[in-house]
């Protein structure tokens, strides 16, 4: 059997990491949800199995997605990254880091999960 898709979702407001984190899981992504870029450095040097990046651009703490990203890459230069935001344009990452794609919130969840399994699709 196929290891599950392992996504990381950085969200601080925890309604829509909750959301996300079922809806992910309701399809048969394996989630970890975490509130800050801090938090999720951790796991994505501590964990190769992380298949993708999800996160929201404004996020509590020092480092914003955009930071996330840049130091996500520098670790594992492969991990697919999406960003969201409802607040930001994609021209608010200066610059967004190469094949990444940015999600304007509200998003449709299906069509997230739909994007994650594509990502991800070349790795499993």
């Amino acid at each position: 059997m196929a290891r599950r898709i392992s996504v990381l979702v950085v969200e601080d407001e925890v309604l829509i990491s909750n959301l996300v984190t079922e809806a992910l899981n309701d399809v048969g992504f394996d989630v970890l949800a975490v509130p800050d870029g801090e938090e999720a450095m951790r796991h994505i040097e501590a964990d190769p199995n992380i298949d993708v990046l999800f996160t929201d651009i404004n996020l509590a703490g020092r480092m914003d997605g955009g930071s996330l990203a840049e130091q996500a890459r520098r670790h594992r230069p492969e991990l697919p990254i999406v960003y969201c935001s409802g607040r930001c344009s994609p021209s608010a990452i200066a610059p967004p880091v190469p094949r990444s794609i940015f999600v304007r919130k509200p998003y449709d969840l299906t069509e997230i999960c739909t994007l994650l399994t594509r990502l991800t699709s070349t790795t499993h």
